[in-house]
């Protein structure tokens, strides 16, 4: 499963939360030490901001994944949810 290449800011995968999903943009990414990553390679944990390009009832301590291609890439929490 999964990505072996990284990604970068730009990237728009599917999220999908319980049963809905939507396409979002990712615009940018934090490493666990709070620095701000250029890139993301597979295995990686980080913080991350996306924009989903619907709304979507969505709420904080959410678990999502990320999907390309029909596989899972990734998964989270919503941390944080930006008006």
């Amino acid at each position: 499963g999964g990505r072996h290449t990284p990604f970068f800011p730009g990237y728009r995968p599917q999220f999908y939360v319980r049963t809905t999903d939507v396409t979002g943009t990712i615009s940018q990414f934090t490493a666990d030490d709070g620095s701000v990553a250029e890139m993301v390679m597979p295995g990686d944990r980080i913080k991350m901001t996306a924009e989903l390009i619907n709304p979507i009832a969505i709420e904080q301590g959410m678990r999502f994944a990320i999907r390309e291609g029909g596989r899972t890439v990734g998964a989270g929490v919503v941390s944080q949810i930006i008006k």
